[in-house]
């Protein structure tokens, strides 16, 4: 006889079952925000970047910040130029040809890197008072520099030709302001010039 107080197994109920959550049904082209993916969107990090700089309190300090500002993006500015960073080079710079008369140059001593320190001798020896075969030797320094720069100004502009002919045959550029950028960037002090040298003396261009 059963006990009255004992309960059939079959009335025990079954341990439920973990239920899965099933995500509901989205079309092929649904993309997840942001916020489901657990990233920030551009304009809260925006807000969080504005709420991290305090706010100027007056005239003076917001005109100090801007000053501040400016002075960051000019040093930006002349650093990239310097290290010839397209963005900010001036339009005279820009482009593959320049950068390559720029490497033609570069990579080669010039005669116009001494055309400046010896027109200042020539200018103190040129002096009426200094003696007369002082005078006659910085004459002829003068024009040895001056026949030197021809020349050497010269071959610099028949190797940009070829150059840019065989490297660039569709360009666009002009060979004579190819040739002259090249003949005033070789004028200049190879540690003056801007953008700085990107090749050393010697290297093939």
């Amino acid at each position: 006889m059963p006990s009255l107080f004992r309960r059939k197994t079959e009335d025990i109920p079954a341990a439920s079952e973990p239920v899965e959550e099933v995500e509901p049904a989205r079309p092929k082209s649904y993309t997840p925000s942001k916020k489901e993916l657990g990233q920030a969107t551009p304009k809260r990090v925006s807000n969080q970047r504005r709420v991290s700089e305090p706010a100027p309190q007056n005239r003076r300090e917001a005109y100090k910040k801007m000053r501040e500002h400016q002075r960051e993006e000019r040093a930006e500015a002349s650093a990239g130029m310097r290290a010839g960073d397209e963005r900010y080079l001036l339009a005279r710079d820009r482009g593959p040809e320049r950068a390559l008369v720029r490497n033609i140059v570069d990579c080669r001593r010039t005669v116009g890197t001494y055309f400046f320190a010896g027109a200042i001798i020539v200018l103190i020896g040129s002096s009426t008072r200094m003696p007369q075969a002082v005078q006659i030797a910085a004459n002829l320094l003068w024009a040895i520099l001056a026949v030197g720069v021809i020349i050497d100004s010269w071959l610099i502009a028949r190797k940009v030709r070829a150059l840019v002919r065989e490297r660039f045959p569709n360009t666009s550029q002009k060979l004579g302001a190819l040739s002259l950028y090249g003949i005033m960037r070789g004028l200049t002090f190879r540690r003056m010039r801007v953008p700085k040298p990107a090749v050393a003396l010697g290297d093939k261009v």
